[in-house]
């Protein structure tokens, strides 16, 4: 509704008749002078015409200076360890923040704890919704005080119950153990405190993503915040975890450490297995946790998302030039993954942790894919105990949230000797093997050339239920290699000749040998589904990929198997 209007009219009363007239009439009012419009409302209500009481003047400027964040010590702090305040790192991975809960937690109790040094809420990414918890480190170094943890389980309990992802900020120095913090009597073990979160996240695993990001160095009980998370991300030079600080450490046992040394990225990346990227700045740690997110469902019940397909980065046609004749020959799988994969899709996980095995998300005309291959450029392929850790973890976690998975087999199996007999081969190999038994979403395994003794069966063989096995011209597929096969048929004899004699013995037992591993006879058995040549691969998995995304899930007459990962 348009009503005209003597063009000297303050600019405040004129939003003030606009704001009357429409609150009274029901509709939007513009009032228009001769000049063009002075003041308009009902439509888009402007803050120009909002009345602002002295209550709630108060109320605002309380919530600026709780988004302000801690003492300028604080700052001082996070300055000096090149840290970024907690609001911009929200701002680098959200694209908005949609709502805060307990922005004035401990409010009154202490003017150095705004929010209670930990913001939690629901933010957009990339069009969808996900919770979040965020240490403020200019509040008492992150520390986590009564009120976090009620703040911290409350939006555990929401992101369940709207079934969406959950992103752990985490820059926490632990628990806060200030006397005021608690009355006598209060542990942690209450049953509405501290252990409570950790409850909430094993209940949350696998029903809901969890996505957490290490910013610093996180001790004792709260450390398992980032390693209960599906998927960890940590920044160099400033994050770290471990179970107690290097001074319990040193206090306890005697050991002098850093936290570098005790729990650092490299510890977390290269030994644990804890950590499944390391990331140089904060920057790069906001764009992998939307890379991340991007190959995840909203949740356990949903597909994870597609996008347009892209062509790989390598000629696929070119493959077969790629893989050696020589089975013991090496070379670097990723040319493998390059050929199959869509351009720029792939994200490795776990890169220096075992690094025989090779595992990541990446996507097959568009739709998301989880990557298992044997790297024969590293000890050949073979499947150690924390490479057999590291496949078991990532095929779970890919079964929980409907990650269709590709195995590339290229293995002389699990390795053997006395080492790795200490080190629990048997025991962590059944974990691989369990976990690609049971995963039911759909799987094809992929022979490229080596697929000898129980390495097929971590790897999806015939046997373990995959949607297909294909294989290549390269591959061989035989209960040993052909030098291990002759020393145990032969090995009595062997022992007894010398020089030429011996070697030319061996040499005609393994030429013997390789009769009984020629694929074409073996696909002619029907002991692979197709034999393929090696540039139709990535077609075949684009086909067989969409064919089977309409595979069903079985009930399983059982509370749940019995080997743990």
């Amino acid at each position: 509704m348009e009503i005209k209007i003597d063009n000297d009219t303050d600019e405040e009363i004129a939003q003030a008749i606009a704001t009357a007239v429409s609150e009274h009439l029901g509709r939007g009012v513009e009032l228009v002078g001769d000049d063009g419009t002075l003041a308009e409302a009902g439509e888009n209500w402007s803050e120009e015409g909002a009345v602002v009481t002295e209550r709630e003047e108060a109320i605002r400027e309380d919530i600026e200076n709780i988004l302000s964040g801690g003492p300028e010590r604080g700052f001082d702090k996070i300055d000096d360890l090149g840290k970024v305040f907690v609001r911009d790192r929200l701002d680098m991975i959200f694209d908005e923040i949609e709502y805060e809960d307990g922005s004035f937690a401990r409010f009154g109790d202490d003017d150095e704890l705004p929010a209670d040094g930990l913001i939690t809420g629901i933010g957009t990414i990339d069009g969808r919704k996900v919770a979040f918890t965020a240490n403020d480190y200019t509040v008492k170094a992150g520390s986590l005080g009564q009120m976090g943890v009620e703040k911290v389980i409350r939006i555990q309990e929401r992101a369940l119950d709207l079934g969406i992802p959950m992103l752990r900020l985490v820059d926490s120095t632990g628990a806060r153990l200030n006397a005021e913090e608690r009355e006598p009597g209060d542990t942690h073990m209450d049953r509405y405190r501290g252990g409570k979160m950790f409850y909430n996240q094993c209940r949350m695993s696998g029903e809901i993503p969890q996505i957490g990001v290490l910013y610093g160095p996180d001790v004792a009980g709260s450390a398992y915040t980032p390693v209960f998370c599906d998927y960890l991300i940590m920044v160099e030079d400033i994050a770290g975890m471990a179970i107690a600080s290097p001074r319990i450490v040193e206090a306890m046992t005697g050991e002098k450490t850093d936290m570098q040394q005790l729990g650092g990225p490299q510890v977390h990346a290269e030994h644990s297995g804890s950590a499944d990227l390391v990331v140089p700045d904060e920057e790069t740690a906001a764009e992998r946790a939307r890379d991340i997110l991007r190959f995840l469902p909203q949740n356990y019940s949903e597909s994870p998302p597609e996008e347009t397909p892209k062509p790989p980065k390598k000629n696929p046609y070119s493959l077969d030039d790629i893989i050696p004749e020589e089975p013991n020959k090496a070379y670097d799988v990723m040319e493998v993954i390059d050929r199959v994969v869509d351009r720029d899709s792939f994200v490795e996980m776990k890169p220096d942790f075992a690094p025989e095995l090779v595992t990541g998300l990446g996507r097959i005309d568009g739709q998301v894919v989880g990557i298992v291959a044997n790297q024969p450029d590293h000890i050949s392929g073979a499947i150690f105990p924390d490479s057999a850790d590291k496949g078991a973890g990532f095929v779970w976690t890919c079964d929980a949230y409907n990650i269709p998975l590709v195995y590339l087999c290229d293995t002389p199996g699990f390795m053997i000797g006395s080492q790795v007999e200490k080190e629990g081969v048997l025991r962590r190999g059944r974990k691989f093997i369990y976990a690609t038994s049971n995963a039911q979403v759909p799987k094809f395994c992929v022979i490229t050339r080596k697929a000898y003794g129980a390495g097929i069966y971590a790897m999806a063989g015939p046997s373990f239920g995959p949607d297909a096995t294909l294989a290549l011209p390269s591959a061989e597929i035989s209960v040993m290699g052909p030098d291990a096969a002759v020393h145990a048929l032969f090995g009595g004899q062997i022992e007894d000749m010398d020089g030429d004699a011996k070697d030319a013995f061996i040499e005609s037992a393994k030429q013997e040998f390789d009769k009984y591993i020629d694929i074409k006879k073996q696909a002619g058995k029907m002991q692979v589904d197709e034999l393929i040549p090696a540039g139709d691969l990535r077609e075949q998995l684009e086909v067989r990929l969409d064919t089977y995304k309409t595979k069903q899930r079985d009930d399983r007459p059982r509370h749940h198997g019995t080997v743990f990962f």
